[in-house]
């Protein structure tokens, strides 16, 4: 579905607009002058900029600016010296169900305080012998303290903890390189002549990245519009293009700004600031309990949207539950086919999970990578079919063939009915590029969603949200979080059911990974089978 055009073809510009009366996504970064690529194709805007109708939702991506230039690391947010307490005196005890309140107060390396905001810190209440977590809500007052409200969940002890994951000087620097670099990676893209001869090329989202003035093979999405650059290759033909890999990664900083995002200053957990605060019972509850409501789509998502205790997820806006056998798992997914699509942490639900707990459900060869697919198992005794696979470009992969990576909106085209059920994960691959990149991806893939809810609304799609897990240039949790904020807004209007793994990833005491362990994908799969079998 993806089409080679050459160098001579007029494409569109590739961008898709999503229905006015939800979006429309702006950034007030300017647009500056670059050059033309070749052929008659409109001049391309700057890195930062997203499509025009999108401004709707500038807020979403607005970031308290760091004031200079962030040229002094001394003066730069420290973990060691800023500090937190709560805001009200201490209790005795307090009450299942309410709210603990704390200041936070951000200081530079010598200690003094912060006079504006824009640091990422992230809180939480935990409970080491409950097993328990939640994540508590940070709210900058721009004026270098923070508002930490944490919600009082479970009865017994809990711990706030509280990280640094960015200083406000380092967010400046990420915010640089969404705003003026068109990638911080690049892919290569594999030629294959008839006589098995092979070219290797740069392939990338845009032409003036591939540093081929002359000679660029397009390759366009017929179904979203989107479109796929490479160079030209010396001798063989656009559409000899078989293979896709991951290329390098970018080195787009200064040692200055290395020494910003270094390990000693990222993700650090500040000093205990709250000794163990007690929860007494409410009513001889030991839990605030879920909502009494069947999970389905279309219900609002509060904040935080659940907790664990004792290693299980309790969301906040519907009635999970828990499917801990093989059986009721067996017995949720008889007569339904599930279609996966997306990145590797979706790939887990599938591949690390459901198909090594469930022996029932037999892979079937079908001759591809496990890296990027497609996979399938199935039980035929109970009509249970379970798919995934990759989406297409951008993806960093191992070396895979281009027949493989699917649109995940020519995907959706083919599949409606009540037995459906569609996944996607659609964001960890784009931490890498600005937010107009991904805009585009979810203006195809929102239109494609509309249309398969309107011709069949029994179909359950789930949106999985992006986990936490990197730190670095090339892949922050601050580009995470920028990335959930659009998906969720571009689904929010849509009768579509959403796994918050940002939170159910940043909840425990365990350290952040972007392919979280088994306990946590657990939780990820029991919500996901929730909306499946609501009772």
């Amino acid at each position: 579905n993806f089409f080679p055009e050459g160098e001579e073809t007029q494409a569109t510009d590739g961008l898709l607009f999503l229905c006015p009366q939800i979006f429309c996504i702006g950034v007030s970064w300017p647009d500056r002058a670059v050059p033309l690529p070749p052929g008659p194709r409109p001049a391309p805007k700057s890195p930062g900029s997203l499509p025009q109708g999108f401004s709707g939702l500038t807020h979403l991506l607005h970031w308290p600016l760091t004031p200079g230039d962030g040229g002094d690391l001394l003066a730069s947010t420290s973990p060691q010296t800023s500090t937190y307490h709560l805001r009200s005196p201490a209790q005795t005890s307090y009450t299942l169900g309410g709210y603990l309140e704390a200041i936070l107060i951000a200081r530079d390396h010598q200690g003094r305080p912060k006079a504006h905001g824009g640091d990422l810190f992230r809180a939480q209440l935990l409970g080491p012998d409950l097993k328990a977590g939640v994540p508590g809500d940070v709210t900058d007052l721009e004026n270098g303290t923070y508002l930490l409200t944490l919600p009082l969940l479970w009865a017994g002890q809990a711990q706030v903890q509280v990280r640094l994951i960015h200083s406000s000087e380092a967010v400046g620097v990420l915010r640089g390189i969404w705003r003026d670099q068109w990638a911080t990676v690049d892919f290569t893209g594999y030629f294959r002549g008839p006589t098995g001869y092979e070219e290797t090329v740069t392939c990338n989202v845009n032409p003036l990245l591939i540093g081929e003035e002359e000679g660029t093979c397009y390759y366009r999405d017929e179904d979203s519009g989107e479109l796929w650059f490479c160079a030209r290759p010396p001798t063989l033909p656009c559409d000899s293009l078989v293979g896709h890999s991951s290329g390098r990664y970018w080195n787009v900083t200064t040692p200055h700004e290395e020494a910003l995002l270094a390990r000693n200053v990222t993700n650090k957990t500040l000093p205990q600031g709250i000794p163990p605060v007690w929860v007494a019972q409410e009513n001889n509850r030991s839990l605030v309990l879920s909502p009494a409501q069947p999970c389905r789509p279309g219900i609002p998502a509060p904040r935080p949207s659940g907790f664990y205790h004792q290693n299980v997820w309790h969301s906040l806006s519907c009635s999970s539950r828990s499917f801990s056998t093989a059986d009721s798992i067996l017995r949720c997914l008889a007569g339904h086919v599930v279609h996966m699509m997306g990145d590797s942490t979706v790939r887990q639900w599938w591949w690390e999970y459901l198909r090594d707990t469930v022996p029932a459900l037999k892979p079937v060869d079908l001759h591809a990578t496990y890296h990027t697919g497609p996979l399938m198992a199935v039980d035929t005794t109970r009509a249970i079919v379970l798919h995934w696979r990759t989406h297409s470009w951008p993806l960093r992969s191992l070396r895979t063939p281009v027949a493989a990576l699917h649109s995940v909106v020519r995907e959706l085209g083919g599949l409606a009915g009540p037995h459906t059920v569609v996944v996607l994960s659609l964001g960890a691959h784009f931490t890498t590029f600005p937010p107009s990149i991904f805009v585009q991806r979810l203006a195809g893939v929102r239109a494609a969603v509309a249309a398969l809810l309107a011709r069949e609304p029994g179909t359950l799609v789930v949106i999985k949200l992006a986990n936490t897990g990197y730190k670095s240039v090339l892949g922050s949790d601050w580009f995470t979080l920028q990335v959930n904020r659009l998906l969720r807004a571009a689904f929010v209007d849509l009768r579509v059911a959403f796994v918050d793994a940002w939170e159910m990833t940043s909840s425990l005491a365990l350290p952040d990974s972007i392919h979280p362990g088994r306990c946590i994908v657990r939780n990820e799969v029991d919500f996901l089978l929730s909306h499946v079998c609501p009772t």
